[in-house]
This record gives C-alpha cells, structure tokens and sequence, in this order.
C-alpha cells in the first residue's frame, strides 16, 4: 500500500467511525472513530515532521508531497524560498562589483577590528603599507606596520588629521610618501584609507623652487637695472661710462627677456595637445639644427675653443612636433655647452636601440651632476646649483 492509499484509509476510518457516533450507534463505533482520530492525528504529525525537516534544508528538488493544507504552506514557503534566493543573489552580485570597484581604487582600503585586526583590505592597500592582503588576514595593523609615525598615530586616538610614512618602495633615489587616515564606524571597527602623495609633494617642492627661483631671477635683474637707473639720473657720467651702464641694463633685461619667454613656453606646452604620429622629421636633418645652434652658443660663450662633435646615426625618421623636437634637443646640447668648460668637449647623436626605439644622447666632459640630483632633472625650474646656472644664465626649464 502507497503512502497516500495508506492516509486515505485512515480518513475513510475516522470518517465512518464519526458517522456512526452522530447516528447513535453502538459503543464500538465511538471506539473506531476515536482510533480514526487518532490514526489521523499521526498521519498529520507525520506531515509536519516532514514539513519542519524539509524547512531545516530547503531544496526545490527534495519537496516534500504532503498534500492538504501542509502542501500549501511547502507551496507559499517555497516561493518565498525563491524570491529570497533571487535577491541574496542579486546582493552578492553587487556586493562582488563593489569589491571589484575598491579593488580598482587607487586609495588602499583596509577594514580593522575591534582589535586592530585586519578583516579586509585591497591590493592597493597591500602595496601601500607592505603587507599581503589575502596572507595577513587576521594579523594586528600595528605588527605589519611598524612606522614610528603610524603607531603613535594609532595610540593617540585623534584620527581627525591624515599622517604620512615612507611607502614600502621609497628609496633615497625614489621617495614615496603614503597618507593614512582612520575612520571609526560600527562599534570599535575602523576603516583605514591610505592614498599615494608622492606626487602632490613632489609639485610643492617643485612650486617652492619656482617661486624661489622665479622671485630671485626677476629680482637680482631688476635691482641692477634700478641702481643703473638712479646713478644715471643723479650722477653726471662721461658718455663712455654711461654706454658702459647702459649696455649692462641691456644684458639685465635681456635676462629677465629670457625668463618670461621659457615661462611663456612652458605655458604654450602645457595648454597645447600631445603632438600626434603624422609629422615625420629626419633625425638627421634634427641633429644638424641643433648641432649649428650649439656651435653658435660655443662661439659666443667659449671663443671657439670648445669642441663640439656630432655623431651621425642611421638614416631614420622621427614622428613629432619639428619645433618642439628642437626646443628639446636644443636644451640638452645647449646646457651641455654652457657647463662645459671652453677647452672641453661636447659629443651629441642619434641611435637606434635593441627595442626599436631611437635615442637622442649628449655626451661632455664637464662637472656631471651628482647622483641624488638625478631623479629630480625633469622638474620644471628645478637646478642643481643656482649659482652656477646664474652664472651661465639658465632658468632651469630645459
């Protein structure tokens, strides 16, 4: 007998007892109506047991087929069971995504403990403070970053300001500044934000040395011309000495000339679009021009004397701006011509390199710069030694 032939004649019997009882049967009926009764009060215990185990660990496939009003409490469950299941799902897609996009992030963000534990993190923030993010799980803030500057940080419990520490690649050659804030949230767990401001320091060394190089550039010119100017205008001279001051105000406005002219360079440079591939310049013709414009400068500054010698490359093409291909090339050779000194020689070419890319190389014999200069030669403004480059009369932009 089936399971649902064997519940059915249990009913059948509850229902037959019950009809002899209202029909004031004999005493045996109201027996087999209560055996009925009871038989069915199993049969639905028997359902809901089913009921309840099947609610422990639902399962669309392992439904189970208990029929009458149990079957449409399983029935409405299971729908419920469904639309739960659909927006868990969603969650966990979007949940996915945001992680993904923090991920991307170019800020660390790492979520801390009650303890100070690690409970998430991003690559970045990995990068940042030199840790693994998914091997130093679980592991103190504190025993991975040990920075003097970031435990007091933690310790003071005032994280209504940023601090900065050496990032984990920051060498004497290469500085890297990382800033670190904390955020309290949820009870005890903080969120901490680390972000890269290698850069935004290196533009406020970089503005200090513009003003304090632009300011000195325009001043010591102009205090100059303004002497010249009030001995001429209170002092009777002889015409000789007055050519004499004249021509001295001439060089010192010349000078300033040429400041405002590489600040309006560097103004056109940057307000103009990167030059595209369409242009193709010989690097013959280019290491020419340059070489002529150098020998000229030599001439004036050297009398001849300096020896400047231009190796010819390969026939080759370059594509670019011809102007500002020559503004810096131009650059190059004429600093090396102006810090060499006049018995020295200057050495400048094109190569073709094992990468396929071309090379523009200067070669002199004059004082080098020393190596903890070197990372900082692109910087607008930025020179080595003032008082040499006033000297030779360089603002610093090439």
């Amino acid at each position: 007998m089936t399971r649902r032939a064997f519940e059915l004649s249990g009913l059948v019997i509850a229902a037959a007892g019950l009809t002899l009882l209202w029909s004031d049967g004999p005493a045996w009926s109201i027996l087999g109506a209560l055996a009925g009764a009871l038989f069915w009060l199993a049969v639905d215990n028997r359902r809901a047991r089913r009921v309840l185990a099947w609610l422990r660990e639902p399962s669309t496939a392992s439904r189970p087929d208990v029929g009458c009003v149990w079957g449409e409490i399983v029935e409405r469950t299971r729908r419920a069971f469904r639309v739960l299941n659909r927006k868990a799902r969603k969650s966990q897609v979007r949940l996915q995504e945001l992680l993904a996009a923090i991920q991307a992030s170019p800020n660390g963000v790492v979520l801390l403990g009650k303890e100070g534990t690690i409970e998430w993190c991003n690559l970045m923030a990995g990068e940042h403070l030199g840790f693994d993010a998914k091997r130093d799980l679980g592991q103190r803030i504190r025993n991975l970053v040990r920075d003097p500057a970031f435990i007091a940080y933690l310790n003071q419990r005032d994280f209504s300001q940023p601090v900065e520490i050496d990032g984990r690649n920051a060498r004497p050659s290469h500085p890297q500044r990382i800033a670190i804030q904390i955020f309290p949230y949820a009870k005890g767990r903080r969120l901490l934000l680390t972000r890269d401001v290698t850069a935004i320091e290196m533009a406020e060394a970089m503005r200090r040395d513009f003003v304090a190089n632009v300011s000195h550039e325009i001043r010591s010119p102009l205090t100059v011309i303004c002497g010249f100017i009030e001995t001429l205008q209170t002092l009777p001279l002889p015409e000789d000495e007055r050519a004499h001051f004249l021509e001295l105000m001439r060089q010192q406005a010349q000078r300033m000339q040429t400041l405002v002219n590489d600040l309006l360079t560097l103004s056109r440079l940057e307000g103009s679009p990167i030059p595209d591939d369409s242009h193709w310049v010989s690097a013959a013709d280019l290491l020419t021009d340059v070489g002529t414009q150098a020998q000229a400068l030599a001439d004036v500054l050297h009398a001849g004397q300096q020896s400047i010698v231009l190796q010819p490359g390969p026939a080759l093409e370059v594509a670019g701006a011809r102007s500002e291909l020559l503004s810096a090339m131009g650059n190059l050779l004429s600093n090396a011509v102006r810090y060499t000194p006049a018995q020295g020689r200057v050495e400048a070419g094109w190569r073709l390199l094992t990468d396929g890319a071309m090379e523009f190389y200067v070669k002199d014999t004059g004082p080098g710069i020393a190596p903890e200069h070197l990372p900082r030669l692109t910087e607008r403004f930025y020179r080595v030694d003032r008082s040499r480059s006033r000297d030779s009369g360089g603002t610093g932009l090439g």
